[in-house]
């Protein structure tokens, strides 16, 4: 005669029945169903970094002088969508303190020097470079490159100083920040951590 044996499969039944409840029961409540409905989704507020407060440098006005922390701080509500926060190993660091007033002055030197290429057209890779390195930045410290027909871009990477701009038919830009999350140096990062 044989005999069947059910006793182990009945006791591994429990668990898997246990398993799929919920697993079924997870992730089915949706807003405005069920009871509770007519409230908001609470959440918690997100800690933010204090964001230090600048002076204003050697020849700047007060009121020309950065927005203060209060005018700067994020939303206590996360966004919905994580676009920000998937990309924030682009988004430079802000200069603060001493770091800012040397930013501010080598922006000014980078756009005086190259303003008179600008208004002679001269839209030269080679020109650009030329000019920057003439402020006493090291050659493998500059890099230019094409932006349009009439338009050049640059990169100096004197880190943790960092200056970018472009130089093209309407203006010289140039601002200054303090490199990347992530990766030591000036240049944007093209893939996250």
């Amino acid at each position: 005669m044989t005999k069947i044996r059910t006793a182990g499969i009945r006791a591994g039944m429990l668990p898997m029945a246990v398993l799929a409840l919920l697993v079924t029961g997870c992730g089915t409540e949706r807003a405005g169903d069920g009871a509770g409905a007519d409230r908001a989704p609470s959440r918690t507020p997100v800690a933010t970094p204090s964001t230090p407060v600048d002076s204003p440098c050697p020849g700047e006005s007060p009121t020309s002088a950065p927005p203060t922390a209060a005018a700067t701080t994020a939303p206590a509500v996360p966004p919905v969508d994580h676009y920000a926060e998937n990309h924030g190993f682009m988004v430079p660091f802000p200069l603060h303190g001493k770091q800012r007033c040397e930013g501010l002055r080598a922006v000014g030197r980078v756009e005086k020097a190259l303003e008179p290429l600008r208004k002679r057209g001269d839209f030269a890779p080679e020109s650009t470079r030329t000019a920057l390195t003439g402020l006493g930045y090291p050659a493998g410290q500059v890099s230019s490159y094409q932006n349009g027909s009439t338009g050049v871009g640059f990169l100096i990477d004197a880190f943790p100083l960092c200056v970018e701009g472009t130089v093209d038919a309407a203006s010289t830009k140039a601002e200054a920040f303090g490199g990347y999350p992530d990766h030591s140096g000036c240049d944007r990062p093209s893939g996250g951590h």
